[in-house]
């Protein structure tokens, strides 16, 4: 069977240097918010291009964070609102509904998923404060326009990067494209630590301090707690695990568009709809780092059986949209066709840096013979 991502040779690659930084750490005998941590995040700030990276647990609590920083700073208020896509991980729109703020969601354009730049000042009310552009699958949204929306109604852009981490947009890398970013460093993200871990970056020193303060409790000082805040901090073992593999993101991702590339070239079956064309991949080399390989299909489960018998492991990203989750049951009744279209007929085929060429190849040639 080809693995969708095999997480154990990807991870494996690194074994001995891995080895050794838990050695470290153990030794150390610091555990929570010591070296490593601080050491990871001067590393992924510089990465990224902006002044300040906060490790904190996960990418919904970064996200979170962020809002409630900006809560704590005095620009948004429970009830304001904030524009996210239509289509993306329930994360993205849970972070919102944790800070206490309103969801307003926006539909994708179907030829990217990614939420339609035209549609948002259609949104925009007075209670609006914020727009979070979600770089689904890898891919930055058109950042130009919806940082000019922004700045027009002097709203803030807080980009989800869960999916992104080294897209680039000119000289600038994704985590530098608005006011502040929330990373995840899940497992399976293309930056993705042994665990579960994530990062806010911002160049904004105020929002830092503040989110610094809230990732721990709301303190800075022991036992006083300027805010209400939060246990989510970066554990010192997973920073040290980063550390060891943001040194080969760049290469990851490079192997990873060149399997992108390979299936957008050779994959020629009329039933599928592949996720961008060649001159796309070219056109916009470095601002898709290709997390996942969509691609969409009437009859889904048929195709995903098909490619199971033949061996081939693919997962579903997502089969239910956010609108339509008993969590949301207020928005069930509510249609956004786009969005349901892709979440009936997405499905990923196997991308990872540790793919063998002859996968990439019979991958190709299985979905090529498939037919109705």
């Amino acid at each position: 069977m080809i693995q969708f991502l095999d997480l154990k040779n990807i991870n494996l690659r690194h074994k001995n240097s891995l080895l050794n930084a838990f050695a470290e750490v153990l030794n150390s005998g610091w555990f929570i918010l010591g070296e490593s941590v601080k050491r990871f995040e001067k590393e992924f700030a510089h990465y990224c291009g902006v002044r300040h990276c906060i490790g904190v647990a996960n990418g919904l609590d970064a996200l979170t964070l962020i809002l409630e920083g900006y809560k704590q700073l005095g620009f948004m208020n429970n009830g304001d609102e904030v524009i996210v896509p239509s289509n993306t991980y329930i994360a993205s729109i849970l972070a919102v509904s944790k800070a206490g703020l309103k969801p307003v969601l926006v539909e994708p354009k179907i030829n990217t998923y990614l939420i339609d730049e035209n549609q948002i000042e259609d949104k925009i009310t007075s209670r609006t404060k914020a727009i979070l552009p979600v770089h689904l699958y890898g891919r930055l949204c058109n950042m130009e326009a919806i940082n000019a929306i922004a700045k027009e109604h002097q709203l803030r852009v807080i980009e989800d990067c869960a999916q992104s981490h080294g897209a680039r947009l000119d000289e600038l890398t994704c985590g530098n494209l608005g006011d502040a970013a929330g990373f995840s460093f899940y497992p399976g993200k293309n930056l993705g630590a042994l665990g579960d871990g994530g990062a806010v970056t911002t160049n904004n020193d105020e929002l830092a301090e503040v989110i610094i303060a809230l990732r721990n409790y709301g303190s800075h000082k022991k036992y006083e707690n300027l805010y209400q805040g939060a246990n989510s901090r970066l554990d010192e073992i997973q920073a040290a695990f980063l550390s060891i593999k943001l040194k080969d993101l760049d290469n990851d991702n490079r192997l990873r568009r060149s399997i992108a590339e390979y299936y957008t070239d050779r994959i020629q079956n009329e039933l599928i709809a592949l996720p961008c064309s060649k001159q796309t991949i070219i056109a916009n080399l470095y601002s898709h780092v290709w997390h996942i390989y969509p691609i969409r299909v009437k009859q889904r489960e048929m195709f995903q059986k098909y490619l199971s018998e033949n061996g081939i492991q693919t997962v579903i990203h997502y089969p239910i949209p956010p609108h339509k989750q008993p969590a949301y049951a207020e928005w069930n009744s509510l249609s956004y066709p786009l969005s349901e279209q892709i979440h009936e007929e997405i499905i990923s085929l196997p991308i990872s840096p540790v793919m063998k060429q002859e996968e990439v190849e019979y991958v190709c040639k299985v979905v090529n013979s498939y037919k109705l």
